[in-house]
């Protein structure tokens, strides 16, 4: 299951990755939100990272206009590691590497074609362990220490 969310900023571009997902055969659990009007994407964002990190969800979408926003808010929930990708080398990367289990998106500096691109990416794409792992638990310790 995938948790999906955005702001009003990015509601357009989260139907179409929706739509895109759906076609694939993934499974959505849409967390909002539902309309171009105006919302705190802190609220949307804390709801797909909880469902995450409690096993709900086994990866998240975050949308906002620049997906900054979005994955600054993720990131402050524990055990998520969100990474903002505006290319399909850094999607695929930062699942090989850092085995991110969020991506945040910018719908207002992302073409829509390349939204659904990158969203390919970052899922087609496995943590590939080796050095990273020692990595990674190194991110693990400086979160445990806040």
């Amino acid at each position: 299951m995938i948790a999906l969310a955005c702001d009003h900023g990015g509601y357009e571009l989260k139907c179409l990755i929706k739509e895109h997902l759906l076609k694939k055969g993934f499974n959505i659990k849409d967390f909002g939100c539902d309309s171009e009007e105006s919302v705190d994407y802190p609220d949307f964002a804390y709801a797909a990272a909880k469902a995450v990190v409690s096993g709900e969800c086994e990866k998240g979408i975050l949308i906002c206009g620049t997906g900054i926003g979005m994955s600054i808010a993720a990131n402050k929930v524990k055990g998520i590691r969100c990474a903002l990708c505006s290319d399909t080398y850094s999607a695929h990367a930062t699942r090989e590497h850092n085995d991110s289990n969020m991506l945040a998106l910018g719908a207002r500096v992302t073409g829509c074609e390349l939204a659904k691109d990158i969203v390919d990416a970052w899922l087609s794409a496995s943590f590939i362990g080796a050095q990273h792992v020692r990595r990674l638990e190194k991110i693990r310790k400086i979160e445990s220490e806040q």
